[in-house]
């Protein structure tokens, strides 16, 4: 699926109109969106209302130091799993008292894929505390562009179906 920078405004737009109205704050943890998420709901104006700022953890040792993502779950799952993303979900909670938190991770391409976890293999996690986090794990086609396009924009619906909820 083709994802545009339309869609994606549209989709920052309507989840920051959300949040806005919730009165709620939010963190991103990103690894291979690389703050694509943080920078489209800050595209909007008076997003900092509502956006408390954005982790680029591209690294294993970032998601640790700045995200306490444990050496064990990095170590038995890989950067691109459900406990990591939770683990940076509590993590980016924790460093700044957002409302809730949205984590990506995952393998965007051309290269890094396996078998166990192909190019386009992304997870996903948001939540408002540990126990309220919901992990995702989606697999993306096209190129790296593409890949990345659609998570961002399954991270916001994601959010916006999240906070719906609540």
């Amino acid at each position: 699926m083709a994802v545009t920078d339309e869609q994606l405004a549209d989709a920052g737009n309507h989840l920051g109109q959300v949040m806005g109205r919730r009165g709620c704050t939010i963190i991103t943890a990103e690894s291979c969106t690389g703050g694509w998420v943080a920078k489209v709901l800050t595209d909007r104006a008076g997003s900092s209302a509502y956006v408390l700022g954005g982790l680029v953890t591209y690294s294993n040792d970032a998601k640790q130091a700045l995200l306490g993502v444990t050496g064990k779950s990095l170590d038995e799952h890989g950067a691109v799993s459900e406990p990591v993303v939770r683990e940076m979900v509590a993590g980016a909670l924790a460093a700044t008292g957002a409302d809730i938190a949205v984590a990506v991770s995952g393998v965007a391409g051309p290269g890094g894929g396996s078998e166990e976890k192909p190019v386009g293999t992304v997870w996903f996690a948001w939540g408002s505390s540990p126990a309220s986090t919901v992990a995702v794990v989606k697999h993306f086609e096209g190129d790296r562009d593409q890949v990345r396009r659609q998570a961002v924009l399954f991270a916001l619906q994601g959010v916006d179906g999240f906070i719906n909820e609540l």
